[in-house]
């Protein structure tokens, strides 16, 4: 079996061919780029019918030019692949498609051997022209393609203020609440503005590293923190700024993320 290795760090490819001798001894490495287009290029030159075509490429997904996807929009790639990547494991699992292996970053033997084996045992729905109940190789990159593009999170929002329509960048809001069946946000100067989106709805809208839900009636900005304490119950009280009415307490479950939050 060819496989040709596309890594743009030189110990990473060199480990990644030592753990494939061990897992794969039969099999010959023809071929290591770094870049798209040196990629495209090698692809170009060594296709079917030629001695070094590849049957499979494992190939990285962010290279030094840019992500590898490139690659397939300026050549048909006629053999399988199987992407690596440095994205975290609950990534991974999320875009997981039953046709093509993805292995995290720094890769081990026992997952590079069952990524592998299962390529022998589906290679027969990669081949060229036989696309079965399988997932084609371009519709396959499209959706990874699209699950790894970073999400576009809520830049500003429309709401009305003293009887004008105004614009409030997120930047500017330090926390929203809900209150008597009402959602409101303060900005940091302190202005208190409803909002027509319900707490569940600005959890998927805003950056998670800037918002936390600390409980059913609080998402705060990570600079409205002002002075955290202990709370009853295994909780932590919360003093905000600008100051609120209302108790702002992390429950128990939102502890620990909570923590790991505030400490990023």
């Amino acid at each position: 079996m060819n496989i040709l290795i596309v890594e743009d760090e030189e110990m990473a490819a060199k480990k990644l061919i030592k753990t494939l001798a061990s897992v794969e001894p039969t099999a010959t490495v023809v071929g290591v780029t770094g870049s798209i287009w040196e990629t495209v290029a090698w692809l170009q030159a060594n296709g079917p019918g030629q001695t070094s075509a590849p049957d499979l490429v494992l190939m990285d997904i962010e290279l030094a030019d840019g992500q590898s996807f490139q690659i397939f929009k300026e050549i048909d790639v006629k053999c399988s692949v199987i992407f690596t990547t440095s994205y975290d494991e609950y990534a991974i699992k999320a875009f997981k498609v039953n046709s093509v292996d993805y292995l995290l970053k720094p890769i081990q033997a026992d997952e590079l051997e069952a990524a592998l084996a299962k390529f022998h045992r589906l290679k027969a729905h990669y081949r060229s022209g036989n696309t079965g109940n399988a997932l084609t190789m371009e519709k396959l990159v499209q959706e990874l393609h699209q699950k790894l593009q970073p999400k576009e999170y809520r830049q500003r929002f429309l709401v009305t203020y003293a009887h004008k329509l105004i614009a409030v960048d997120t930047q500017q809001i330090a926390y929203f609440f809900s209150d008597n069946k009402m959602n409101q946000f303060k900005t940091i100067d302190g202005r208190k503005m409803a909002i027509d989106y319900t707490l569940d709805e600005l959890e998927t809208m805003l950056d998670p590293r800037h918002f936390f839900r600390i409980n059913r009636s609080f998402l705060i900005s990570v600079s409205c923190v002002d002075q955290i304490q202990p709370y009853f119950g295994n909780r932590l009280a919360l003093q905000l700024k600008p100051a609120i009415d209302k108790e702002a307490v992390v429950s128990r479950e939102k502890l620990t993320p909570f923590k790991d939050w505030m400490g990023k």
